[in-house]
Parts: structure tokens; C-alpha cells; sequence
């Protein structure tokens, strides 16, 4: 653990499930910490690293939490946060991602916080059935019944919320949505990520490119299923898929593996660090999921300048104005996901989409107004 300074602001604190999460709060740590003493909660990981480096002088609790239901696992932990809470006596706790809400909210009503915050990113309950769904309805509305303030990412959680009778307490969406913004002055073609584009671009290949988790819920499977259509009949196509597998939570088709291994024109590039060069060196973002709660990447890929496709889901039909700056589509719908990535090979109807794409991010999404959004909400609450 690292050290925290000893001052006369408030406490508050921002808890993830994981510690990758945490890249939603750290970008805003340099506002929050002229008027807050921050401290960080998540469960242990490598990511801890890099936060402990740059902001050496915030307190970093490492409490292990599963991701997925572990009734032992999931006691012993709320305990371990309870007891923190008690110890730290924050004037506010906020918390993201779902097992994180769930054990601090519960702990924070607990302990006492006066003022327990929840930003709700997405629903998890809306793509699963029968039992298991009754399960994650159940959880999101403790979350909500032990939290004060509800933060949902976008319109479409906050309906989701409403419709779903999880929760009848108000609700505030921040500005025109999203917990981090964009950096417009890093998701940008500047000249060196230009020059790295190039490399990466192979000549005369038009690229549809998908960033994100490769598996099921991402709609990987259709999405590799209408491009191998379309490269039959346009060979001059070609997809990128930055991303890594979940092949225990959520693995792809047997079929979709397949094809991704002998389709010459599909690239299965893993993880990037730097996903900005293969935007730049792409035509067309496509982001095919089945949920979202306000999708980043959709935010990244239009202040990059790319046309997009997505599925009309929460967050993605926020972010994208049908003929504007992208087209919607049903979500797993193979057949339209082809006819859209047809479409989007005609330059005329492509280049209208891309002029207005980063336009609209920045006028909407921009990472200082976004975290201005927060500060504020933050000063009417405690």
C-alpha cells in the first residue's frame, strides 16, 4: 500500500472490481484531488503498477473481488471492505462495475458513508435468461437500494433501470453521457500515429476493423460470419480484430475460430497497447455487441474520424446519429451487418459519415467536459 498525504479534505473513495477498471477514474485523478483526498479500491493485478507509479502519493487498497457470483468468496470480501470503510471513515464511496457496486454499497451502507455513489456502465442482466437474470435483477436493485446516488452511463441504462423496476430513486445521467470522455488531443491522426498507420495498412485492402473483448456478447461470431460473405464478393476486403479471447467466460463459435484461422484477410491482432495506429489505418469501425452501457471505443473510433456501425444498443445508439456519423443495425443480425458493410463501400455515402465523426465526439464527449460533468455533481452531493 502506499502511503496517503494527511489533509483537511474530504475522503472519498473509488472502488473497482479490477484494477484494469480503474483507467475510468485515473485520467480524472489531478481534478479530483484539488478538492478531494482520493484513495483507490480494487482487487489485486499487475494494472496496480502503473497507477502506483504515476500517482504515488494516492492510497491504493487492494481487497480481491470475483467477478462472478462466489457466495464464500463474496462474504469474506464484503467483511474486508466493511472493515476498511470503518477504518478510513470516507465521506463518500464510489463505486463502478457491477461486483464492486455490489460489495461496496453494501458495505459503505453498513459502515455509514453518508454519501454512497454507483455509476452503472452497463446492465449484465440483459443478454441472460431465466434464473441467473432473476439473480442479477436481484443485485443491481441492492446495489441501488443501499446507494444514494445513481449514476447510469446513458439514457438507455437509465431506462433499462427504470423499466426493469430496479430501482425508483432518482437518477442523473452527466452530461451527454459517459464516466471518462475522450482525450482529443491523444485519439488524433497526428503525424506519428500516421506514420505507424502506414505500417500497418496493407495496400489496396479496404479495413473494417473491430476493437474490444473477441466473444459472443461482442457479436464476433456475426460479425466474422458477414465479413467471410463479403470477402467472397469484394476480395479487396479485409478485418482487424484487436482484442483478446474470453474462451472460459464467453468463447467464440467453433466456426468463427475456424474461419478467423484460415481467412487470409482476417487479422486477429490481440491486445494493443496503442489502438490509435489501427484506427488510422482503417476505413470503418464496427462495434456488433449485444449490450453496452456507453461504449468507449465508439467515442475512440469517431474522434479518430471513422464512419461506424453499431448495434442498437445502449450507449452505441447515443453515440452514433443514423446517417450522420454512422448506421445502426439490429443487434446479431448477420444479414445486416453484411448489407451495412456493403453499403459502407461506397466512398460518397462513407465519406459523408466520416467528415461528421469527430466533429460530433468533440462537441459532446470531450475528456474535460466530461470530467467538469463529475466535479460539479460531485460539489452538489457532499
Amino acid at each position: 500500500m502506499v502511503h496517503k498525504n494527511c489533509n483537511s479534505k474530504f475522503k472519498i473513495i473509488r472502488a473497482c472490481t479490477v484494477p484494469q477498471s480503474l483507467s475510468f477514474v485515473t485520467s480524472m485523478l489531478p481534478d479530483l484531488q484539488k478538492k478531494y483526498d482520493v484513495e483507490l479500491l480494487s482487487s489485486s493485478g499487475a494494472k496496480w503498477e502503473n497507477v502506483q507509479k504515476i500517482y504515488p502519493d494516492i492510497k491504493c487498497i487492494i481487497i480481491n473481488m470475483e467477478r462472478h457470483i462466489s457466495f464464500t468468496k463474496d462474504i469474506k470480501s464484503l467483511w474486508q471492505i466493511w472493515r476498511t470503510f470503518r477504518c478510513e471513515k470516507p465521506i463518500m464511496v464510489h463505486s463502478m462495475t457491477p461486483k464492486a457496486g455490489l460489495l461496496c454499497m453494501v458495505a459503505a451502507w453498513m459502515a455509514g458513508v453518508p454519501v454512497r455513489v454507483h455509476t452503472f456502465t452497463g446492465l449484465i442482466f440483459s443478454t441472460t435468461t431465466g434464473f441467473k437474470k432473476k439473480v442479477l435483477i436481484a443485485t443491481d436493485w441492492l446495489t441501488c437500494a443501499c446507494a444514494t446516488h445513481i449514476i447510469p452511463e446513458g439514457e438507455g441504462v437509465k431506462n433499462d433501470l427504470l423499466n426493469n423496476g430496479i430501482t425508483k430513486k432518482p437518477m442523473k445521467v452527466l452530461g451527454f453521457g459517459s464516466c471518462r470522455g475522450v482525450d482529443i488531443g491523444h485519439f488524433d491522426r497526428t503525424p506519428m500515429v500516421i506514420a505507424q498507420a502506414r505500417k500497418l495498412r496493407k495496400n489496396c485492402n479496404f479495413t473494417f476493423i473491430a476493437v474490444g473483448r473477441l466473444v459472443g456478447d461482442k457479436g464476433i461470431n456475426e460479425l466474422v460470419e458477414a465479413f467471410v460473405k463479403l470477402n467472397k464478393e469484394y476480395p479487396y476486403t479485409r478485418l482487424v480484430l484487436v482484442g483478446s479471447e474470453e474462451k472460459e467466460l464467453d468463447p467464440l463459435k467453433p466456426e468463427t475460430i475456424k474461419s478467423i484461422v484460415e481467412c487470409s484477410f482476417i487479422d486477429a491482432v490481440g491486445s494493443q497497447s496503442d489502438v490509435r495506429p489501427w484506427f488510422a489505418a482503417s476505413d470503418v469501425a464496427v462495434l456488433a455487441s449485444y449490450r453496452e452501457g456507453f461504449p468507449n471505443v465508439v467515442i475512440e473510433a469517431g474522434a479518430m474520424g471513422l464512419p461506424q456501425i453499431v448495434t442498437d444498443v445502449n450507449g452505441s445508439r447515443e453515440i452514433i446519429i443514423e446517417g450522420e456519423n454512422g448506421t445502426i443495425i439490429p443487434p446479431k443480425d448477420s444479414n445486416a451487418l453484411y448489407e451495412a458493410m456493403k453499403r459502407m463501400l461506397d466512398a460518397d455515402y462513407r465519406n459523408s459519415l466520416a467528415k461528421n465523426a469527430r466533429k460530433l465526439i468533440v462537441s459532446r464527449y470531450e475528456q474535460n467536459y466530461v470530467r467538469k460533468c463529475l466535479c460539479d455533481f460531485y460539489d452538489d452531493i457532499v
